[in-house]
């Protein structure tokens, strides 16, 4: 090599030297250099199954509650491991919840199991734990679908379609001859005046395709209803006060005149925990659907972003008020209100995403910087993957082809390319 050459050889290393300094040394190096979406939520899910499914039975775990499980937490399993392309967890996660919380009688889901105070492992009937949670039936519902759209299997059909059948007669009450998703089996055929209401249960898109599967129920009704009462509880001012247009966590329904109030049974109208999963369901009806009403209720949440260009950052629970109730951050609810942000400001979005979801990840390890707990590792995982899109309706080619949903199990539909995320 020349003394020219081995000039410019040097000038070279240190300048990508000065530049790796500066660069480690900086507020930069949160974020990496390459980086991809796909390897993120590839590699957390792998890092999900280790720390919250149980090795032998698969079960999904809340370590942060005594070991126990819920429904909403398999239904969560399964709808991740339909998006990857993972049958070996989907199958053993569905074959968990049949064995253990599959109620015979109607096919919804007992919501609670956990170990009992005489030392065995069962339903938590004591704790209402035998009733049943309307979200997790939904979900759970969505990812049978999706895993017969992914691998034509026509059980996963059949047991969606027992569990739409039930979600209809069960969960799903009618005021002023308008359907709205109570928010578990009990709120139907109580004597109660009032409905228990929890409004992050509502999930139009996933309606919209079992309008597709399960024609004789009018699920595209409970679009429009869906809408229209999240709407008002947005803008009601429930407790009183006026309202910062935010979801609420909780509301009661008056079954006579759909009069909304505020809850009791120690449940909030905040805007938390349960809430910031809205936005993240209106986002998916965008993204399968367009829908303008997603798109004009959430660009409704303003506070949101107006806390986020305030402070450059969101507390995990504000009233309904829109006053900050905690003083700590959440994973999980910049997963859940970057639907929010994807539709109000693009860019602010991006800053969201980057510092407060994308930053919780080392490429380097393949793994969360720190563990995450089951709540907010499912959420900022949900999020990650609505940012980037990587959460497709995998039921879009069956009902483009007009498949005859009918059954029995007589016939399987003919095979449909649909790649894995973990194959992209």
């Amino acid at each position: 090599m020349g003394p020219r050459l081995l000039g410019f050889a040097l000038l070279g290393i240190a300048i990508v030297t000065t530049f790796g300094v500066w660069y480690l040394s900086s507020d930069r190096s949160e974020i990496p250099l390459v980086f991809s979406p796909v390897q993120m939520i590839g590699a957390t899910w792998e890092r999900y199954k280790e720390n919250y499914l149980e090795k032998d039975t698969r079960r999904t775990i809340d370590r942060g509650r005594g070991d126990v499980t819920t429904s909403e937490g398999q239904s969560y399993t399964m709808l991740r491991a339909v998006w990857m392309g993972d049958k070996e967890t989907f199958d053993a996660s569905h074959r968990w919840s049949k064995d253990n919380l599959w109620r015979r009688e109607d096919r919804l889901l007992a919501w609670l199991f956990g170990k009992r105070s005489d030392g065995t492992w069962g339903i938590l009937a004591s704790e209402g734990g035998y009733n049943a949670a309307s979200d997790a039936d939904t979900d759970t519902a969505l990812a049978l679908i999706f895993a017969y759209a992914r691998w034509q299997d026509d059980t996963y059909l059949g047991d969606a379609l027992a569990m739409l059948d039930s979600i209809w007669e069960k969960e799903v009450i009618e005021v002023r001859s308008r359907p709205y998703l109570a928010a578990n089996n009990l709120e139907k055929f109580s004597g109660d005046e009032w409905a228990l209401i929890n409004p992050s249960y509502f999930n139009p898109a996933a309606y919209r395709i079992f309008a597709k599967i399960d024609p004789s129920h009018p699920w595209e009704t409970l679009v429009e209803s869906s809408y229209d009462l999240l709407e008002r509880g947005m803008e009601s001012p429930l407790q009183g006060g006026k309202s910062a247009v935010l979801p609420p966590d909780w509301l009661l329904i008056n079954k006579s005149t759909g009069e909304l109030a505020a809850p009791g049974r120690g449940l909030t109208t905040n805007f938390g925990y349960d809430a910031l999963r809205s936005p993240w369901r209106l986002a998916l009806d965008i993204e399968w659907f367009g829908s303008p009403r997603a798109r004009e209720l959430l660009q409704k949440m303003s506070a949101l972003s107006a806390n986020w260009e305030r402070d450059r950052s969101l507390v995990s629970i504000y009233t309904h008020q829109g006053a900050p109730a905690s003083s700590v951050e959440s994973p999980a609810l910049y997963g859940g209100v970057l639907g929010h942000f994807m539709e109000k400001d693009p860019k602010m979005a991006e800053e969201v995403y980057r510092q407060k979801l994308q930053y919780l990840f080392d490429p380097g390890r393949n793994d969360w910087k720190e563990r995450l707990s089951y709540y907010d590792d499912n959420w900022a995982w949900l999020g990650i993957a609505l940012y980037n899109r990587l959460l497709p309706n995998l039921a879009a080619p069956l009902i483009a082809k007009g498949t005859n949903f009918v059954l029995p199990h007589t016939s399987r539909t003919p095979g449909f390319a649909i790649p894995s995320l973990s194959a992209l």
